[in-house]
């Protein structure tokens, strides 16, 4: 079991803002590059549009996510014990941004555009995977798990309700706020594959509803993905005559404070 890192600073100082416009913002989804290669192997940006799951290893659960947590899980939808400030979103291993990632030390940038709060936000980062079922067994899982660590910090409302962290239990956590539907899809044929080469009647064809939280085939696929940033930028558009933007950079001491900049828009 982790402990929080000491050299942690406090939440940064971009996260209220940030959350503020967050909630304005309902069915918020942001933009993830990453550095892919072409058929020459050359290098190439890749760009997707990923659903943002919260600030690891909290996320708001849905109702039926916390239903089946609290039927299926021993700890239930308690709330976590440690925070952090990193990004996460949730992807299957099968497809080709995780290899991205790899290939390119983790690099990843991230872009919000919250029209209600008229802000752009980016972040820039690295980007780490959790999920291997073989737990540490597994490199890249260990290492990940490492990065993460350093990051964690305790919580403001720690109490007896409060859930040990644990790292099965925080990936469990995401996979059971996915529909069942959802969930199925992990289960499927690899994402990106021809349709042609795969009847429709073929197991794995179609999608399935997989209510079991620990279901084997898509815990294999399943994984969640953290950024820790380390430049986040806001570019704040909601007063036409006082355009503002503004840049924070976390420096490598110690304590790992952020560096605000004010920046013209």
């Amino acid at each position: 079991m982790p402990a929080a890192s000491p050299n942690v600073s406090p939440r940064a100082p971009w996260r209220d803002i940030l959350d503020v416009h967050l909630h304005q913002t309902p069915g918020y989804e942001f933009t993830i590059a990453t550095v892919g290669r072409n058929e020459k192997g050359q290098a190439v940006p890749r760009v997707r549009v990923c659903g943002f799951r919260g600030f690891f290893p909290d996320l708001d659960l849905h109702p039926s996510g916390k239903a089946d947590l609290d039927e299926q899980v021993a700890n239930g939808s308690n709330l976590p014990s440690v925070e952090s400030d990193m990004f996460t979103f949730t992807t299957d291993s099968r497809m080709e941004k995780l290899k991205e990632l790899q290939s390119s030390n983790q690099e990843i940038e991230a872009l919000f555009w919250l029209k209600e709060a008229s802000s752009q936000w980016g972040i820039q980062g690295k980007a780490w995977v959790l999920g291997n079922p073989c737990g540490e067994m597994d490199a890249a899982e260990k290492e990940s798990r490492s990065a993460i660590e350093k990051q964690l910090q305790p919580t403001d409302h720690q109490g007896v309700g409060d859930t040990p962290f644990d790292w099965d239990y925080a990936v469990t956590k995401y996979f059971a706020n996915h529909s069942p539907l959802m969930r199925g899809s992990f289960r499927s044929r690899s994402p990106g594959k021809p349709k042609h080469s795969l009847p429709d009647d073929c197991p794995g064809a179609k999608g399935h509803l997989v209510t079991d939280l620990y279901d084997p085939e898509a815990r294999e696929n399943f994984r969640v993905v953290a950024i820790i940033p380390e430049i986040v930028e806001l570019l704040d558009l909601s007063d036409s005559r006082k355009l503002q933007r503004w840049k924070w950079t976390k420096d490598h001491s110690p304590h790992s404070q952020w560096i605000q900049t004010e920046l013209w828009p």
